[in-house]
């Protein structure tokens, strides 16, 4: 309470975090008087208390009636004749050590031993297990689990198969490996998160610009002198490597006046029309160089006052797009916009996690991601389910040995994500799901030998 007064005296904006609802704990009730006597303004943000917050998360309905009790910060001697005969659900607030003492001390006092019990540790985060037992043996289900467990006892616990919507999610407690650069990497863990996964970013690759920068200078100047007829994004990476070209040149969206731009992929149309355009052409098919070059115009020296085609690209990009570009008559300017650049290997540890199955799923967005996390870490153990956003993603997948679980529809890290917990739904269903990590065993310094 001293330092937040004194923080608060001295002009500063803190912020004082609370499990629960502040005004319910001693406390922090304190802390506020005590900045209330100094001239600080104040504003307090009343949270939903672990006893309601936690069985909802749990898929346990408490409804109007019922009793809380908090037996790890509780000074005063427990009336277990009273919670024992309160109407409604109970809820403790314990830990494992709490758990045989309440049972007995609940049966001894006229709560029945076969009453359903829900016992949740982790409460609402990814990493939250909830047990279903009875009053009776709760304590020998629990265990020894470490941390704060909120305990519901009552009828309600035996709707949670009804109304379990957080533990229930396709890919709850999945650990899924995400090798991408991190600053690709925000929307899938996002919505891995949302699915209940708990993703594992691994950057495979780094973005670099081009080792010389005279080739994506001169195609710069070319836009802005009407060189170029069309401009063919292939990445996200390669619309950023251009547009922060135009920022060090001080030019903007304008630049492409005059200039149709054509897109592999949603991600890489995303992108474009981030920056207020709107791509002329993004193939409706297969969204690869291959779909690009079936749907692609050949140049008509009537129809098309240019026939040249800006592409920027990464250093290791193939020449299938090149070729068939200039195949239908057109003059490709083929410039390097980015190097990618193989990652340092992950930890030890993580490395381990891959080559022995301790990821659940891994979820691969190009070729580049492929051979460079097999390369930095080992290849991905068999029991890992393997998705991959698009075709020539999935064949470099299959040509390092790896099986391909998911194909993406559509080249989208949603998609990819939302199709993989659809894959996963569909084998927990079938009771298809691969089987658990095997644990080694650490043989003890004691055995005989």
């Amino acid at each position: 309470a001293k330092d937040l007064a004194a923080e608060a005296k001295a002009g500063r904006l803190v912020l004082r975090l609370v499990s629960g609802d502040p005004f319910t704990r001693s406390a922090v009730i304190a802390e506020v008087k005590a900045v209330a006597e100094t001239d600080a303004v104040f504003d307090v943000l009343p949270g939903v208390p672990p006893a309601l917050a936690v069985p909802a998360y749990a898929g346990i309905a408490l409804g109007s009636a019922q009793t809380t009790v908090n037996l790890i910060d509780s000074r005063a001697e427990v009336d277990w004749a009273a919670l024992a005969a309160a109407p409604g659900v109970l809820v403790l607030i314990a830990t494992s050590a709490h758990l045989g003492q309440a049972a007995a001390e609940l049966i001894e006092h006229g709560r029945k031993p076969d009453t359903p019990v829900a016992v949740t540790s982790n409460g609402t985060v990814n990493l939250q297990r909830t047990v279903e037992t009875t009053l009776a043996q709760m304590a020998d289900a629990i265990g020894e689990t470490v941390g704060t467990l909120v305990v519901t006892i009552g009828d309600a616990v035996a709707e949670r198969a009804k109304l379990s919507w957080w533990e229930s999610r396709a890919l709850y407690g999945w650990k899924v490996l995400v090798p991408r650069t991190k600053e690709q990497a925000a929307e899938m863990t996002e919505r891995l998160r949302s699915h209940g996964a708990t993703p594992h970013e691994v950057p495979t690759i780094s973005v670099e610009p081009p080792r010389s920068p005279a080739q994506m200078e001169r195609a710069v100047k070319g836009l802005v002198d009407g060189r170029y007829q069309w401009v063919i994004f292939t990445s996200a990476n390669a619309v950023k490597a251009v547009w922060e070209k135009f920022q060090e040149f001080g030019l903007d969206a304008r630049a492409f006046s005059g200039v149709k731009i054509g897109c592999i992929g949603e991600a890489t149309a995303d992108r474009v029309r981030a920056f207020g355009i709107t791509p002329e052409m993004i193939p409706q098919g297969e969204q690869s160089s291959e779909g690009m070059l079936k749907e692609f115009p050949p140049y008509d020296d009537v129809l098309d006052p240019v026939n040249r085609i800006l592409l920027p690209r990464a250093d290791i990009a193939t020449e299938t797009l090149s070729a068939g570009l200039v195949e239908r008559g057109w003059e490709v300017d083929d410039v390097t916009a980015y190097r990618t650049v193989r990652a340092a290997p992950p930890p030890a540890e993580t490395r381990e996690m891959i080559k022995t199955g301790g990821f659940d799923a891994v979820c691969f967005t190009s070729a580049s991601t492929v051979r460079n996390l097999v390369g930095i870490a080992g290849k991905p153990h068999a029991r890992t389910l393997v998705a991959c956003i698009g075709p020539k993603t999935a064949e470099t997948a299959q040509e390092f040995g790896l099986r391909v679980d998911v194909l993406a529809s559509q080249p989208r890290v949603t998609v990819l994500v939302d199709e993989l917990a659809a894959h996963a739904a569909k084998l927990r269903a079938e009771g298809a799901l691969p089987p658990p990590r095997k644990t080694k065993r650490r043989r003890s310094s004691s055995s005989s030998k």
